[in-house]
């Protein structure tokens, strides 16, 4: 009996959950390794919040500069070259030989992956029918999640076995085979490949054709206008986003006194209800788009939800201090926080179209600049207090504006369809 060959949208939806996994695998796996690489050094926790936070300088930058590129001249070769850079930059911090070299090496897998999620958002716009979105954002996502999940404990058993400098070399190593993977595969417009089926096209934004092979031009000021809302909202994520992928290791490593594998595990636990959350927020967020028609309650009431349950979830965390109340607490939280990705990450596609790549990076400059901002925050507040408990304190604050700010985003209002109607009225 001859195998079905998979359709040539799920093996694009594949690699790109493979690249969401891999990356946040080399994004986060400093976070497992920050006790040894702490010992070694000699360093306090200020200074390892310094050095968590280099990822996020050139991550910010490249965030709408990266967006721009990808609509400019694609994803193929964008994503190939981006794969190229974080992948050499994990392999070379197993050669680092201090602080400097370190961070250095740190803020080059920022510069690789910068660029990435904005561009496969994208690569969906032109592969993904306009009914899945959310389900693709949130299958994608979910897979990110899931490289929160299994990073702690596949580093820490690679530090057991080659040391945290033989973790890095080995995760860059992987890293490369799905560059090579993705330039092989992946056509920037659906209809050049060949093993894609009539019915696939049929189903895809403009039959697999994008509107114009031509490079557009960005009107930076009006998509600008449109997208301040979103980004401002996903900081508001991305602050509590990053006090997960950056301290929670270290927080049940010192709160609790366990073993890094101890540790690792129940960071990973932590993270699983992560993985659930994506996927639901995106598949839920579809379903009553299906259902309604309605934008605004398959996005902005989805992040709604997700925003003010995260903050219910997290209050526990103050109250007590039972490891297993605790860890059902984390769990939960960060299941109602990662509700909201797959409808604020379908919100760029549904205002921005053929600039999805570019509103994206508007967007993730929200989460790029908590990415800098949160892990300093965080350790100085520690060296202060000693209170490993009081920086979600600052995550509540966070939930909650985003919670009041998310009336103020309007996916249901297309950017192309008002710079038309616009152009309409100046014609006319």
């Amino acid at each position: 009996m001859r195998l079905k060959t998979p359709a040539a949208s799920s093996v694009v939806l594949g690699l790109l959950c493979a690249m969401y996994l891999i990356t946040y695998v080399d994004r986060v796996n400093i976070s497992t390794a920050a006790r040894d690489i702490q010992k070694e050094l000699g360093l306090s926790n200020t200074q390892l919040g310094f050095l968590q936070s280099a990822f996020g300088y050139p991550y910010l930058l490249f965030q709408i500069f990266g967006g721009w590129v990808g609509d400019r001249f694609g994803p193929r070769r964008t994503l190939f070259q981006c794969g190229l850079i974080w992948a050499a930059a994990t392999i070379l911090t197993g050669f680092s030989g201090g602080l400097v070299t370190l961070f250095l090496c740190r803020l080059l897998v920022g510069v690789g992956e910068g660029a990435t999620f904005p561009v496969a958002t994208r690569a969906m716009q032109n592969w993904t029918p306009l009914g899945r979105r959310g389900f693709a954002q949130g299958i994608t996502h979910a897979f990110a999640r899931l490289g929160n999940a299994v990073t702690p404990p596949i580093v820490a058993w690679l530090i057991a076995l080659v040391a945290w400098r033989g973790s890095f070399i080995t995760l860059g190593c992987m890293s490369l085979l799905w560059v090579v993977a993705w330039f092989l595969y992946f056509r920037d417009n659906p209809s050049d490949h060949p093993a894609i089926t009539r019915e696939e096209l049929d189903a895809l934004p403009n039959r697999g054709v994008p509107e114009t092979r031509t490079r557009p031009r960005v009107p930076w000021a009006a998509l600008t206008r449109r997208m301040i809302p979103v980004t401002i909202v996903y900081f508001c994520y991305g602050w509590t986003l990053w006090l997960y992928l950056t301290w929670l290791p270290s927080y049940f490593l010192h709160e609790y006194q366990y073993d890094l594998k101890k540790s690792a595990l129940f960071t990973s636990a932590v993270f699983f209800a992560g993985v659930v959350g994506d996927y639901l927020g995106g598949e839920v967020s579809d379903r009553i788009l299906h259902r309604t028609g309605s934008l605004q309650s398959a996005r902005r009431n989805m992040v709604m939800i997700g925003f003010a349950g995260s903050f219910v979830c997290l209050v526990p965390v103050f109250l007590t201090h039972d490891l297993m109340l605790i860890i059902l607490s984390l769990g939960a939280a960060f299941f109602f926080a990662e509700l909201v990705i797959g409808p604020m990450w379908s919100i760029p596609m549904d205002i921005a179209g053929k600039f999805s790549g570019t509103a994206a990076g508007m967007m993730n400059t929200g989460s790029a600049l908590a990415a800098i901002l949160s892990p300093i925050a965080f350790g100085y507040i520690i060296d202060s207090t000693g209170n490993w408990q009081l920086p979600f304190a600052g995550s509540l604050g966070f939930l909650l504006l985003g919670t009041v700010l998310a009336p103020l985003m309007h996916p249901e209002r297309p950017f192309e369809g008002v710079v038309e109607q616009a152009a309409d009225r100046v014609i006319g």
